[in-house]
């Protein structure tokens, strides 16, 4: 039976549009909308705080395509490690607007009373920020596009700065922007990104978002892979329910939110959100662990010729690498964070690496990684060098990216570096041979570490054991 509006979970015809987010992926989908689906389905009155999706780029028309015929609703499936399969049908998202159809819709959903939200998972990206300087870029073509008098919007930022203008001219009052991305001080960068483009195309309409809008800062938190091609067909076979565009996501979940709206919000805490007045001790944690820790397992697991995280995180070695690093170098740069047990966690971790029923790709944990290599694990090796603090599993991390950006495996075979960045930095891995510290002597990407002894001395030494004696012997030599 192809899912429709008689299958929503409770009744939906009260529920009107509070939220109203750009970037309605697998992620946002197994996140945010599910805590809102939590209050919409429970006792309290969470009626006023529905989501409007809305897709900006043209490969979201394929959103459009499966979400709409289906009232918004979607399932989502949670795989547990022993092999509990839980399916349920989410109502949260009342509404989705592929932008290009109708730019003025958009704007007007954003600039009605009833919004009080705008919500985002755009991805570091969105963000639209020069890497080197951390500046908004003003001269991307889009955004240049988006600031001429009368233009209509394509960017975030030309939508949400004109809907809030409305909002201003009209008397409506402001809103909050939500940034729900998997970046540090999310909050911070949406303020900083979004207030550059309301200065370029408005200053004193920059000037009140700056006095009026909130940004809070969150951490979001739920391994959720791509959809993989046997979904719908499982869900089918096993619900009954015909799908366009399932979700599939590991029963584990966090979302700590700063407490600071512009315009109310809803009883997040009731869903199981923490509601906290300072994100940053959480958000350490998260990154310089668990995402971090990704990166200790994937180009390790890739040079063992693992291909599916669990597979790798099952790997004795690699399990052992994983609490090495978390326990002798991740933790000791972290604050105190309020309510959490730090040994619990670190464990909880490396289950769910292992959890066989999400089959999350060892090849997605290692794109992009000069984007993530820089911001979750560069600052760890920095603090604990100023610190006086050892660095060798960190330094050895870095080795085994270096020795994957080379483009070939142990075994000959070619390995698909994505990143924004793939061609420069197999030219500078393959580099490094001869000029032993060209891959790391970027500052963009590694400030000052190729001048640190701490760090280069261990890092040298793993990358020249992973060349001669491939990633078994060095993963036991340094745990050794």
């Amino acid at each position: 039976m192809s899912l429709a509006a008689d299958q929503a979970p409770y009744e939906r015809g009260g529920i009107r549009t509070g939220i109203v987010h750009f970037g309605v992926g697998g992620f946002h989908r197994a996140h945010q909308a599910m805590y809102v689906d939590r209050l919409l389905a429970g006792s309290g009155d969470a009626s006023g705080w529905g989501i409007c999706g809305v897709g900006l780029r043209p490969g979201d028309a394929a959103m459009r395509d499966a979400l709409v015929p289906q009232a918004g609703l979607y399932t989502l499936t949670l795989k547990a490690p022993d092999g509990t399969v839980e399916t349920s049908v989410l109502g949260a998202i009342v509404d989705y607007l592929f932008a290009p159809d109708d730019p003025e819709a958009v704007l007007e959903r954003i600039a009605h009373p009833d919004t009080r939200i705008v919500s985002l998972t755009i991805t570091e990206g969105g963000y639209n920020f020069v890497k080197s300087t951390g500046e908004f870029d003003a001269a991307a073509d889009d955004v240049a596009a988006d600031l001429r008098p009368g233009a209509v919007p394509t960017t975030v930022f030309g939508y949400v700065i004109e809907g809030l203008r409305r909002r201003r001219d009209r008397g409506v009052g402001p809103l909050t922007v939500m940034s729900c991305d998997n970046i540090a001080g999310n909050g911070e960068m949406a303020r900083r990104t979004f207030l550059a483009f309301a200065r370029l195309a408005d200053p004193e309409l920059a000037d009140w978002i700056e006095e009026e809008v909130a940004f809070p800062n969150s951490m979001v938190d739920r391994i959720t892979p791509a959809t993989p091609p046997g979904l719908r067909a499982e869900v089918l076979r096993r619900t009954g329910i015909d799908d366009r565009w399932p979700v599939v996501a590991e029963p584990f979940t966090q979302w700590v939110l700063e407490d600071s709206f512009a315009a109310g919000r809803p009883l997040f805490e009731e869903a199981g959100v923490q509601v906290v007045p300072d994100v940053a001790p959480y958000e350490l944690m998260k990154l310089r662990l668990l995402n971090a820790g990704h990166q200790a397992l994937c180009y390790f697991g890739y040079l063992l010729g693992y291909r599916f995280v669990h597979d790798a995180a099952a790997d004795p070695d690699i399990r052992k690498l994983l609490r090495r690093y978390m326990n002798s170098e991740g933790r000791p740069t972290l604050r105190p964070v309020p309510g959490v047990d730090l040994d619990a966690y670190v464990e909880t971790l490396v289950e769910r690496f292992s959890n066989p029923a999400i089959a999350d790709t060892v090849a997605r944990l290692c794109q992009d990684s000069s984007d993530r290599i820089p911001a979750w694990l560069v600052p760890v090796i920095r603090e604990r060098l100023d610190a006086g603090g050892d660095v060798s599993i960190a330094a050895a991390i870095v080795a085994s990216w270096t020795r994957y950006a080379e483009g070939v495996d142990e075994a000959g075979h070619p390995i698909d570096v994505v990143d924004p960045l793939a061609a420069t930095l197999t030219e500078r891995a393959l580099r490094s041979r001869t000029e032993p510290l060209a891959f790391v002597s970027d500052p963009a990407l590694f400030a000052d570490l190729a001048e640190r002894p701490g760090f280069t001395e261990p890092y040298l030494a793993a990358l020249s054991s992973l060349r001669r004696h491939g990633a078994r012997a060095t993963l036991a030599e340094i745990l050794a």
